[in-house]
C-alpha cells in the first residue's frame, strides 16, 4: 500500500534522479541530437515494460504533445553541451512562466497582478544570463535553454487537454525523439563509457524517474507536489561542478535563484487558492444537501 511517507520518499528519488541529467549529458562525447535520441529510445523501452500494452491515440492533442515533448527533450540535451548545466536547467525552469502566457492567449483571461509580477521578476532573472561574462556559457545555449522551457510549457498544456493518460504522450514523444535523431546516430558502436552513460540516462533518469513520478505524484500534496522537485534545478549544477568542474558564474547563480525562488512562491500561492477555492465549493456542496434533509424533517 502505498503511503504518503512513501511517495514522498519516490518523488525525492525521482528528482535526484532527474538531476544527473545535466551531468551524464556533459560526459558523452556525441552529437547532442545523438544523445537525446539514444537516451528516449531507451527510456520507450522501459515505459513499454512498465505498460505493457500501451494504448496510443493519434489524436491532434497527443501528436502535438509528444512533438512538444520530443522538442523539450532535444532543447534540453542541445543546451547542456552548448552553454553550462545550470543555465540550462535554470532557464528551463522559466516554464511555469510561459504556461500562464499560454493560458492567457488561448482562454483570453486578464492576467492577475501577481502573474504579471511574477513574469517581470523572472524576466529579470533570466536577463541576468546573457549579462557579463558567460564562462562556459554562450548565447545560443541559453536561447536553446530558453526554447525547452518553452516547449515544455506546451507540453504541460497539452498534458491537461489530452483525453487519455499523459504517459502515452511521453512514450509517443519518446519515440519521435529517437526516430528524428537516426541521422544523427554514430555510425560505429559507442565506447564502453558512453553506452553506460546513455545507459543510465535511458533507464533512470528519463525512463525509471517518470514511472516513480507517476505513482507518487497522486499520494502527496500540491504544496509538496511543487517543492519536492525543486531538487533537482539545486542538484543539477552541484553534480555537474562535483564531476566535471564546470561552474556557474555570478549571474547564472544569481538568475537561477530568482527564477526558482519567483516560480516557488507563485506556485504555493496558486495551490494554496485552489485548495481554498476547493473548500469553499465543497462546503456549499454540503449547505445544499443539507437545506433538503432539514425539509424532510
Amino acid at each position: 500500500m502505498m503511503t504518503r511517507k512513501k511517495a514522498i520518499i519516490l518523488l525525492i528519488m525521482t528528482s535526484v534522479l532527474w538531476s544527473i541529467g545535466g551531468l551524464f549529458i556533459k560526459l558523452i562525447d556525441l552529437n547532442p541530437i545523438a544523445i537525446a535520441g539514444l537516451r528516449s529510445g531507451i527510456a520507450a523501452l522501459v515505459m513499454l515494460v512498465y505498460l505493457r500494452r500501451p494504448t496510443i491515440r493519434l489524436d491532434k492533442i497527443n501528436i502535438l504533445g509528444a512533438i512538444a515533448y520530443a522538442s523539450t527533450l532535444l532543447c534540453f540535451v542541445g543546451a547542456n553541451k552548448l552553454t553550462s548545466s545550470a543555465n540550462a536547467i535554470f532557464l528551463q525552469y522559466t516554464a511555469p512562466v510561459w504556461v500562464m502566457l499560454f493560458t492567457a492567449l488561448i482562454y483570453k483571461e486578464k492576467p492577475r497582478k501577481s502573474d504579471v509580477l511574477v513574469i517581470l521578476v523572472v524576466l529579470s532573472g533570466m536577463a541576468l544570463f546573457f549579462t557579463g561574462n558567460f564562462g562556459p556559457g554562450s548565447t545560443v545555449g541559453n536561447v536553446v535553454a530558453l526554447f525547452s522551457g518553452f516547449f515544455m510549457a506546451a507540453m504541460v498544456i497539452f498534458f491537461k487537454h489530452t483525453v487519455g493518460a499523459a504517459v502515452e504522450i511521453t512514450f509517443l514523444g519518446n519515440i519521435l525523439t529517437f526516430l528524428f535523431s537516426v541521422p544523427f546516430l554514430p555510425r560505429k558502436i559507442p565506447d564502453q563509457t558512453t553506452i553506460l552513460c546513455l545507459l543510465i540516462l535511458g533507464i533512470f533518469q528519463l525512463g525509471f524517474s517518470y514511472i516513480l513520478y507517476t505513482i507518487a505524484i497522486k499520494h502527496v500534496s500540491s504544496l509538496e507536489g511543487i517543492l519536492i522537485p525543486v531538487i533537482e534545478p539545486l542538484l543539477n549544477p552541484i553534480w555537474v561542478l562535483l564531476f566535471t568542474g564546470e561552474k556557474m558564474s555570478v549571474y547564472s547563480l544569481l538568475g537561477g535563484l530568482i527564477i526558482i525562488t519567483a516560480v516557488v512562491i507563485h506556485q504555493i500561492r496558486a495551490a494554496r487558492t485552489i485548495k481554498a477555492e476547493t473548500l469553499i465549493i465543497s462546503d456549499e456542496e454540503i449547505n445544499k444537501t443539507k437545506i433538503p434533509e432539514m425539509i424532510n424533517v
